[in-house]
């Protein structure tokens, strides 16, 4: 059995449908899938302008529809279960899922919200900070690169090894503390380094790692209602910290960062959905969409049980049905 399950009443159920819901199956989610998160995919990083892209945008979507949205968002979960479950019996492949962002463009929610389906078994999640003291005794790649996902399982980097060309190229200082050796700080370091990425996952894409990228785009008036959310809601104070109000002094400068990452990193096997960030609620649906698509390009199924299994599988339903 493939991609063409049948998501049925299970579905209806959680969604909280009142009335009796069509059959939905797999394959036409993920055209849905397709066909939404297909705007805002990059897998041609040339001719890219982040000011294309309105971090308010909803498409054809209003706040109206936010029902709409949540109920899709449902569906798109349980499809992701769906598709998570022939991964892990598979064994094949492995997924690598990257989200950047600034604070408080919604990583933690959308990661959250769209994963909430899945199967802790399979799944990791790594929240990567500031590197520390081991880390910088390495190269910047390293601490990323040993958390990997094994065959079967789905990845989650909250930052990632693309932090070693945003945060770094904005604070210059940081770098110069990594240790890096005499000459290797120079104009093209950035380049270099765009460089190295293209090629690592370029090799994680042909030995089974499936790898997507997710740039949540939030706009600066939006993070800025978001940071006095967080002041004033003291459920929420833990959230912020004071240096987070200070990067805001940067943001043209992250701006140039992120465009110049998804410009020099942004392939077909390794693509960036550039994620409109302003409402949580269409943020979600299109980073499900994303993962969905990624999911379904592997040509995933169910293992086939052979004669032999199915013999040796017949006679064990025999002796268990002999015994009391």
């Amino acid at each position: 059995m493939g991609v063409k399950q049948v998501i049925t009443a299970r579905m209806a159920k959680r969604i909280g449908a009142k009335a009796a819901v069509p059959e939905v199956k797999i394959d036409q989610l993920v055209k849905r899938a397709r066909k939404l998160g297909r705007a805002f995919r990059v897998s041609d990083g040339d001719g890219f302008r982040l000011k294309g892209v309105d971090p308010g945008d909803t498409l054809d979507f209003t706040a109206e529809d936010k029902p709409r949205a949540k109920e899709a968002l449902a569906m798109g979960v349980e499809a992701l279960a769906e598709l998570q479950d022939m991964l892990y019996a598979q064994d094949r492949w492995a997924v690598l899922l990257i989200f950047q962002a600034m604070d408080a463009a919604g990583k933690d929610g959308a990661i959250k919200h769209v994963m909430s389906g899945l199967n802790p078994q399979g799944c990791q999640v790594y929240s990567f900070k500031a590197p520390s003291s081991e880390d910088l005794d390495h190269d910047y790649l390293w601490r990323c690169l040993k958390s990997l996902p094994e065959r079967g399982r789905i990845g989650i980097f909250n930052r990632s090894y693309y932090e070693e060309t945003l945060v770094v190229r904005v604070h210059r200082e940081l770098l110069e503390k990594q240790k890096l050796p005499a000459g290797t700080i120079d104009k093209d370091i950035f380049a270099h380094r765009f460089q190295d990425i293209r090629a690592v996952e370029r090799y994680l894409a042909r030995n089974g790692v499936a790898v997507c990228k997710f740039f949540l785009h939030v706009s600066k008036k939006e993070q800025k209602k978001r940071f006095l959310e967080r002041l004033e809601n003291p459920a929420k104070n833990w959230k912020f910290s004071a240096s987070d109000a200070q990067e805001r002094g940067f943001w043209d400068d992250y701006m140039e960062a992120y465009e110049d990452m998804i410009r020099n990193t942004a392939t077909e096997h390794a693509p960036w959905y550039v994620v409109p960030a302003d409402n949580k609620w269409f943020t979600r649906v299109v980073v499900a969409c994303g993962v969905i698509d990624t999911l379904s390009r592997l040509d995933l199924a169910y293992p086939k049980v052979g004669k032999e299994q199915r013999a040796e599988l017949e006679a064990a339903r025999r002796a268990l049905l002999a015994k009391k």
